[in-house]
């Protein structure tokens, strides 16, 4: 794997600017990955690692970009728990590995770079030095993934019988008509308060 400072600026050209989070996302991939023993995870190792990303923030963009994990090829999973925080699963060995930025890093950064202003300025200079243990808990997990969230994984198609759109990798619900009649609905058929959009006609 490459050293931190390449991978800082491949993440800053990717992300379009470097920032703490992107440090942070940077330094908790290359940490995972050292622990799982994956050492070429955008290349030979490619096809071990899943990632389940807590954030949708700049770490996130870091992460993917470290790890090789992308939505499109099913290896990025997101969870919007707003926690900087990932889960990497090693699939050869199946074993997986929880990093949380722990909040004491911020006081440590502020405390280290206390004349530089405003705080963001003193993170992305202390998020580069600080030592793992400093700025993440880590923690071993078990990651139980169903053969349809497996990363190529192709699994049938069924469509809405609300609003006609296909629906993929069983994300559909069951339900019964008002006369009888079964009907598979897509999850913003089944649940429309939850959309994240509304219709205008």
């Amino acid at each position: 794997m490459e050293a931190l400072e390449e991978l800082l600026q491949q993440a800053e050209v990717a992300h379009g600017h470097l920032c703490a989070g992107q440090i942070l996302g940077v330094r908790m991939a290359t940490m995972a990955c050292r622990m799982l023993g994956i050492e070429d995870p955008r290349g030979a190792d490619r096809k071990r690692l899943v990632c389940f990303v807590e954030i949708d923030r700049c770490a996130t963009d870091a992460i993917g970009l470290v790890t090789g994990c992308r939505l499109g090829r099913r290896a990025l999973k997101f969870r919007d728990w707003g926690k900087m925080a990932a889960t990497f699963v090693d699939l050869k060995l199946d074993r997986a590995l929880r990093v949380v930025a722990v909040e004491s890093s911020r006081e440590l950064a502020k405390a280290r770079y206390a004349s530089v202003e405003p705080a963001a300025a003193q993170q992305k200079l202390a998020y580069r030095e600080l030592t793992d243990d400093e700025l993440f808990a880590a923690q071993w997990v078990r990651v139980t993934l169903p053969p349809e969230e497996m990363p190529g994984f192709r699994g049938g198609r069924q469509q809405c019988t609300a609003c006609g759109e296909g629906i993929n990798f069983g994300r559909f619900e069951s339900r019964m008509a008002a006369d009888g009649t079964p009907m598979l609905l897509c999850r913003s058929c089944a649940h429309p308060e939850l959309r994240y959009w509304e219709p205008l006609a």
